[in-house]
């Protein structure tokens, strides 16, 4: 690594990005006892670490791809690396919204014991190392390797507060289901290599694989990096761990984390596989939409804020895997300018949901810290204390709801453009299920709308419903330089569409051979977003911003100028006025409870009605997920009744161990010596 560097060896500065990172994190851990050290210097290095990944992405996005063979692992098994488009693509959104987060974090760890603070930081930057090398391995063992590094990490992270029996049980739950996706991905690997014996990706790409064999393939992929996306029914462990993990660890799970499991989706399918099959895209759609409408009904129903919101990344994982399989259906059917639509529409709220995410669950984070509550009924009127969280918090919640100019609005629109505008496909029952697809993810928007009401007005606005609540203190400066840089990066990606859409052109192009063309007049193509042609739909967010603006500020004149010199002043009718209090306010679970109603039969729901007499009644109610009772709880008996029997060869006494080993011994001598 003398040589040097330039742009086609742009996967060696990756690379020193990962090494600044692991320097970054053992250096935590031997300095675990300088607590302000750790916050005033690791951390704020460790961002800037984060920019220069970013950087380095974007510089790969218009560099040809390089790639390197590192001197380590083991003898004939050397780490393989490799910076592409796509790689490149996924560096941008690790990058720019682990910045973003570790800035927060630097703030947020601030009042942490040193010694755990320490450790803490090694495992942060370790995890931020992993997800980086996943990004880059260019074979099946460094994969392996940097996705172990990433789940172990990442587990140490969520059981940050161990001492906790409820949060040990969120890690276990989080660490076996990681582990039976990696199972599943060592396995696609194997089919994969189609008896080649060699696990590099160039081999992969180069061997040729049978339908059949290529199918298996894609399952297990599915599969695999379905269990770490949060895929449903592979979604248990995510409401568990989000609650349990510190508020910035969580922004990067859901924002960064879930994204590298559909990196290696698109990786697999369309780079690995000689062979793309349509029925993959519609059992991949099916399983999209159904995890976007699961997420969401339970999402609505939630009263803990960080629950609300994982439920919410399932969400958005659905959404994701059903721009991934109406790519590849479009791609199967030769339709390769909506394949690129719909593609650059994944990958636009790929990024989307690493910022707008993140910047929701570090403003709960600065709740959590102000209040100590995360149950939203404990919360409310947080905006007359909190007044940056809150309106930093609502560009996120607004982004998210998909509302205009925001970027949330950019991604979602461009897919159901691609629904809506679709033409005839090769398979007759595809144009019963598009139309119906197109509903679900409208639907599944709308709801993520009302969930966005639910979670900002309860936690928010209205009166406290708590008298603590008036002690709540604002978050720190480095806090809100953090949620600052998310909100800015909401804003950007929803006002420059165009110029977002030809930077993904790259990444779209390497995987399905075409990428979206601007069919906007060539004088108005920075500024309008025609996706198919101007004359079917067209989106201009910087004119939209702009009327919006300007009628906010002509009401505001007149109200000010003209009808406010009309109004008279007097005392309110009384009708109860004076006994308003916050308990007269609807509560979380009361916003979620036509929900509940609606798609009961997908809970299993627990309510509580206190005494009737109660002078002051509170009433409970919480939803469990059913698929945890039908498909986990039977498996974790069986399990468990398993290890039992195991359990009763184990006495202890050395005369049944000897007579274990003398059984076996005769065993071998009848049966293999034959």
């Amino acid at each position: 690594m003398t040589e040097t560097l330039n742009l086609p060896d742009l996967v060696h500065w990756a690379w020193a990005g990962v090494l600044y990172w692991l320097i970054l994190g053992f250096s935590a851990l031997l300095l675990q006892s300088r607590r302000r050290l750790l916050t005033r210097v690791i951390f704020p290095l460790g961002a800037l670490g984060a920019l220069f990944i970013a950087g380095v992405g974007a510089a790969g996005l218009v560099a040809p791809t390089s790639a390197i063979i590192l001197p380590i692992g083991l003898p004939d098994l050397p780490f393989h690396l490799r910076l592409d488009a796509l790689s490149a693509f996924f560096l941008v959104l690790l990058g720019g919204a682990a910045f973003g987060v570790t800035v927060y974090a630097a703030g947020y760890f601030r009042n942490m014991r040193a010694g755990p603070l320490g450790l803490l930081a090694l495992w942060y930057h370790l995890f931020l190392a992993g997800m980086v090398t996943v990004l880059l391995a260019d074979d099946a063992y460094a994969f392996m390797v940097a996705w172990e590094v990433m789940a172990l990490s990442s587990y140490f992270l969520v059981t940050t507060d161990h001492k906790i029996p409820e949060i040990r049980r969120a890690g276990f739950l989080y660490l076996l289901i990681a582990h039976v996706g990696a199972v599943s991905l060592l396995l696609c690997f194997g089919v994969l290599q189609g008896g080649e014996g060699d696990y590099t990706f160039n081999t992969m790409r180069l061997a040729e694989i049978a339908p059949f064999w290529a199918s298996v393939a894609y399952l297990l992929a599915l599969f695999g990096f379905g269990a770490k996306a949060g895929l449903v029914p592979m979604h248990v462990w995510l409401p568990e761990a989000h609650p349990a993990a510190p508020s910035p660890v969580s922004a990067l799970m859901s924002g960064v984390m879930l994204k590298t499991a559909i990196y290696g989706l698109l990786r697999v399918t369309f780079d690995l596989l000689n062979v793309q099959l349509g029925w993959w895209g519609t059992l991949a759609l099916a399983l999209g939409l159904l995890t976007a409408i699961y997420g969401v009904i339970f999402a609505a129903v939630q009263s803990d804020m960080k629950r609300l919101l994982a439920w919410s990344s399932i969400e958005n994982i659905g959404i994701i895997l059903a721009a991934f399989g109406l790519t590849l259906i479009f791609y199967t059917d030769g339709k390769g300018a909506l394949a690129a639509l719909t593609m650059t529409a994944l990958l636009y709220h790929a990024i989307n949901h690493a910022f707008f995410k993140g910047l929701l669950f570090i403003g709960t984070g600065s709740v959590l810290h102000a209040t100590g509550e995360r149950r939203m009924g404990h919360l409310g009127g947080l905006i007359r204390f909190m007044p940056w969280t809150a309106w930093l918090t609502l560009i996120g919640a607004l982004a998210i709801a998909g509302l205009p100019p925001l970027n949330g609005f950019v991604s979602e629109w461009l897919l159901l453009q691609a629904f809506l505008l679709s033409p005839g496909l090769s398979q007759p029952y595809l144009n019963m299920v598009i139309p119906v697809a197109a509903a679900s993810v409208a639907l599944a928007a709308a709801l993520a709308a009302y969930v966005m009401v639910k979670f900002f007005g309860v936690v928010f606005l209205g009166q406290p419903r708590d008298p603590a609540l008036h002690h709540a203190h604002e978050a720190s400066w480095a806090e809100r330089l953090g949620m600052i840089w998310l909100a800015a990066g909401c804003v950007l990606l929803g006002l420059l569409p165009s110029q977002v859409i030809g930077w993904l052109a790259p990444v779209v192009t390497q995987l399905t051979g075409q990428a979206l063309i601007n069919d906007a007049p060539s004088a108005s193509a920075w500024l309008m977003l025609a996706p198919v042609s101007a004359e079917r739909a067209s989106y201009a967010p910087l004119v939209f911003l702009a009327v919006v603006l300007t009628t906010l500020l002509l009401v505001y004149i007149w109200v000010r100028r003209v009808y406010h010199g009309r109004v008279r002043r007097a005392d309110a009718w009384d009708c109860g006025y004076p006994e308003q209090d916050a308990r007269m306010q609807d509560t979380a679970e009361g916003f979620g409870q036509p929900i509940r109603q609606i798609f009961e039969m997908f809970m299993r729901v627990e309510r509580e009605r206190p005494d009737p007499f109660d002078r002051h009644p509170r009433y409970t109610g919480a939803s469990h997920d059913k698929l945890w009772f039908i498909v986990y709880e039977p498996i974790a008996k069986i399990v468990g009744w398993l290890s039992d029997q195991a359990g009763k060869l184990q006495h202890g006494r050395i005369q049944w161990y000897l007579i274990y080993s003398f059984a076996t011994l005769i065993f071998l001598l009848v049966f293999v010596t034959r």
